[in-house]
């Protein structure tokens, strides 16, 4: 009789949700100003993991020390987070969005002084400004986002706003590939270390340079967006709460559904960047392709998780999304074991199809985290965002596993390149079952 009632109780959920709008009509324009800035995050960081492979090539390095990328990327939002949680609680989210855009186009100018130097470390440093500029967007974008309607259609408008971030992703994916792999010149290591200084100096002259070209140009894509919110009316709400810190962080971590959420975040995170760092890698290494090539199987499991995400949007009307992620996290294990273990083309649609399951983890985890707390949000936003940390740790130690193939021993047939690639998914599976844990343990709308 309490199963029974269970389900009775979650269909009544799923009704009444399906009735009510996902964006209310009057906050439709701040609703599609903010999914502006989904799209723009989505593009730069999905540049970003193409730079992995860039990099290790322009500048000679190990790909554990090309992954110092996503270090820098991703660290970024754990130092930056807690001060976006303020700056929207002294202010408001508008300014969030404000300080956002103006932090990512000084990192993004950054990158023509590294580029003109050939400096690795600008670079970083660069790379670690702009995306603390993406860490106070995120900070301030996805509890604003929430509160834009309903509570108990939250969930899914999250869902619908991050529909939106793989669309620009796709984008960055067709720059990255078109400006910045399309212009590495073919050498490798070895072809390389046999030049003169001032021919290597020329070579990576050229590919620093469109590397530049669409970091830079996407400046002016946010000073237009920058201008728009300044000039704008918003009728938020107010971004200040009397609430003191300390209470806040004692309410929040007592609350096991946000903490477990955060520790949750750290994981997925780790897992969606790891993958996404090392696809282009697992493609060439596997197929024998070069990387403009290999992007283009990138390119696809990007459109996967960009028809996934869609179709789950829809799919919550109907069902709880927790035990969709569920779902979704025992398949992403069951493509990762397929990525490790099958030989041939399965074992690259296996890799793709990670991306698929992958698609409604972070709003849903992000979602279900805050549903409910009230006027702690906004430092609730923060700690997920920082625990968007996991992509700066897993991702290097993925690439430890690809460098050192310590995990090479678990399969057999494989050269010893391949076997690294491939055991190196050992750690997603890791990943996929915290979430599918998360899943379970709160699965119950009510919970």
């Amino acid at each position: 009789m309490e199963n029974n009632a269970n389900t009775l109780s979650e269909k009544n959920v799923a009704n009444n949700s399906s009735s009510i709008p996902v964006v209310p009509a009057q906050y439709r324009i701040y609703f599609f100003l903010l999914v502006s800035c989904f799209a723009l995050w989505g593009m730069l960081n999905n540049m970003n993991d193409t730079l992995v492979p860039a990099f290790a090539k322009i500048f000679m390095i190990k790909a554990v020390d090309s992954s110092l990328v996503q270090v820098a990327f991703y660290g970024a939002y754990a130092v930056l987070a807690m001060p976006a949680a303020f700056i929207v609680r002294k202010y408001s989210y508008r300014v969030g969005v404000l300080v956002g855009l103006g932090f990512y186009m000084i990192g993004a100018f950054g990158y023509i002084p590294a580029a003109l130097l050939q400096s690795y470390n600008l670079f970083l440093i660069s790379i670690f400004i702009l995306a603390s500029g993406l860490s106070v967007l995120e900070t301030t974008c996805n509890p604003f986002v929430l509160s834009l309607g309903a509570p108990e259609t939250s969930v899914r408008r999250l869902n619908f706003a991050q529909a939106f971030n793989p669309v620009g992703s796709m984008a960055g994916l067709f720059l990255a590939k078109y400006l910045i792999l399309a212009n590495l010149n073919p050498a490798d290591l070895d072809e390389r270390l046999l030049m003169s200084s001032e021919q290597l100096a020329e070579i990576r002259h050229t590919e620093l340079f469109w590397v530049c070209v669409p970091y830079v140009g996407l400046i002016l894509i946010a000073f237009i967006i920058w201008v728009i919110f300044f000039r704008s009316k918003l009728n938020e709400k107010d971004g200040r709460v009397a609430m003191t810190v300390i209470e806040a962080f004692k309410k929040l971590f007592s609350n096991p559904r946000y903490y477990c959420g955060v520790i949750t975040q750290f994981f997925y995170v780790g897992v969606q960047i790891a993958v996404w760092t090392w696809t282009i890698k697992y493609i060439m290494i596997t197929k024998g392709l070069v990387e403009h090539e290999a992007v283009d199987y990138f390119i696809v499991a990007m459109v996967l998780f960009i028809i996934f995400r869609w179709i789950c949007v829809y799919l919550m009307k109907y069902f709880v999304p927790a035990k969709m992620m569920a779902v979704f996290a025992l398949a992403g294990i069951l493509c990762c074991l397929g990525t490790i273990y099958i030989k041939g083309d399965f074992s690259v649609y296996c890799l793709i199809a990670i991306s698929g399951c992958m698609s409604l983890m972070f709003p849903t985890i992000y979602g279900i985290a805050l549903r409910g707390l009230g006027a702690e949000v906004k430092f609730g936003a923060a700690g997920l965002i920082m625990a968007i940390l996991g992509g700066a740790i897993i991702t290097p130690i993925m690439g430890w596993l690809v460098d050192s193939s310590a995990l090479s021993f678990m399969v057999s047939g494989f050269s010893a390149a391949e076997a690294a690639i491939r055991t190196a998914f050992y750690l997603p599976v890791v990943c996929f079952a915290v979430v599918l844990g998360y899943s379970l343990a709160f699965r119950k709308t009510n919970d």
